[in-house]
C-alpha cells in the first residue's frame, strides 16, 4: 500500500493549501473554528478518491478536478461538527471537538457555512449533474444522521435498518465523490455506475470497520473514548451480534438498562470484554470484507491504469486500518 500513501502525500500538500485558502477567505468571526476543524488533518480520503476516480476514467487535461474534490472534504467536516453536537463527543482525531473549544451555536453556524461554502464550489463548474449528485450525497447523509437520532439506545434495531443507516450517514458521500469523478471525466454511464457502485460498497465497508474498531480498539489509536458506541446508545453491528447470543433474560434485563442510559462503568467494561472475546468486531470486519468484493468487483470495470490500481489499494487501506 506504499504507493497509495506515496500518492496521498503528493497530493496532500495542494489539497491543503486549497482548504487553507477557502478558509482564510471566511469572515474572522468563524475562521478559527473552521480552521480547527477543516485543518487538522487526515488523509483527506473524499477527495482522494475523486482525484482518483476521475484519473482513473481519463479526467481531460483542461479540467481542474481540486475544488471539485475538496468540497468533499468541506461537507465532510460540516457534517463532523454537527455530528459531534449531536453525540456530544468530547474528542475528534485527538483534539478538543470545536463545539467544545468554540461554542455549540458557534459549531453548528460553522458547519452551515462550510455547507454553504462546498456548494459554491460544486456550482461554480457549472455542470447540473455535479450539483444534483452532491445535493443528493447532503441530504441522504443527513437522513441517515437522522435515523441514526432515531435509533439511539433502541437495541431492537434490525441489521437492516442497520445497513441503512451507514449506507446513509457515511457511503454516499464516498459514493458521491467517486460519481463526481467519474461526471467530471465524462465518462460513459457504464463506468459512472460502476464508480458510484465502488464508492457506495468502499463506504459501507469504511463505516462497518469504524464500528468494529470502536469496541476493538485503545483509545490512543482512535483518539475516541473506549467503547463510545456503547456509551452513546449507537446500535451497531458488534452490539447487535452481542445481543443475539445473549439468553432471553439477561438480553432483557441489558436492553432495559441500555434504553434507559443506566449500564454503569463496570458493567460496560464487562460487555465490552465479552465483545471482544467473542470475536464480534472481527466479525464486523468481516461483513465490511464482504462489501470491498462488491467494490472490487465495480472497479473490475474500469480501465487498467495506475489510479485504478490505486483505487484497489485504497481498498485494502479502508479493510486494514487501526484509526
Amino acid at each position: 500500500m506504499s504507493d497509495v500513501f506515496g500518492y496521498i502525500q503528493a497530493e496532500l500538500p495542494r489539497v491543503n493549501r486549497f482548504l487553507e485558502h477557502q478558509a482564510a477567505g471566511l469572515d474572522p468571526v468563524v475562521r478559527p473554528l473552521v480552521e480547527h476543524a477543516l485543518l487538522a488533518g487526515g488523509k483527506r480520503l473524499r477527495p482522494m478518491l475523486l482525484l482518483l476516480a476521475a484519473r482513473a476514467l481519463r479526467l481531460p487535461g483542461h479540467v481542474d478536478p481540486y475544488p471539485l474534490a475538496c468540497s468533499l472534504e468541506i461537507l465532510h467536516t460540516a457534517t463532523l461538527l454537527h455530528d459531534d453536537i449531536l453525540d456530544g463527543a468530547d474528542l475528534r482525531r485527538g483534539r478538543k471537538t470545536a463545539h467544545l473549544a468554540f461554542g455549540r451555536q458557534e459549531a453548528i453556524l460553522a458547519g452551515d457555512v462550510l455547507l454553504a461554502l462546498a456548494n459554491r464550489l460544486v456550482a461554480e463548474y457549472g455542470e447540473p449533474r455535479l450539483t444534483w449528485v452532491l445535493s443528493e450525497a447532503i441530504l441522504r447523509t443527513a437522513m441517515g444522521e437522522v435515523m441514526e437520532i432515531g435509533a439511539t439506545r433502541k437495541p431492537d434495531l434490525t441489521r437492516d435498518r442497520y445497513l441503512e443507516i451507514i449506507t446513509g450517514k457515511t457511503a454516499y458521500l464516498f459514493q458521491g465523490a467517486c460519481q463526481c469523478g467519474a461526471i467530471l471525466a465524462s465518462a460513459e454511464e457504464e463506468l459512472e455506475d460502476a464508480a458510484l457502485q465502488f464508492g457506495l460498497h468502499l463506504g459501507v465497508a469504511f463505516q462497518l470497520v469504524d464500528d468494529a474498531l470502536d469496541y476493538a480498539s485503545l483509545p490512543d489509536d482512535t483518539g475516541k473514548p473506549e467503547a463510545g458506541d456503547l456509551r452513546e446508545g449507537k446500535v451497531t453491528l458488534p452490539l447487535l451480534l452481542h445481543l443475539e447470543q445473549m439468553p432471553a433474560p439477561e438480553r432483557e434485563a441489558f436492553c432495559a438498562k441500555f434504553a434507559a442510559g443506566t449500564l454503569d462503568e463496570a458493567e460496560i467494561a464487562d460487555h465490552l470484554a465479552r465483545i471482544r472475546a467473542a470475536g464480534h468486531p472481527e466479525a464486523t470486519r468481516q461483513a465490511a470484507r464482504d462489501h470491498a468484493a462488491k467494490a472490487a468487483a465495480a472497479l473490475a470495470l474500469f480501465p487498467q491504469g495506475p489510479e485504478t490500481a490505486l483505487l484497489s489499494q485504497v481498498l485494502d487501506f479502508v479493510l486494514s486500518r487501526s484509526k
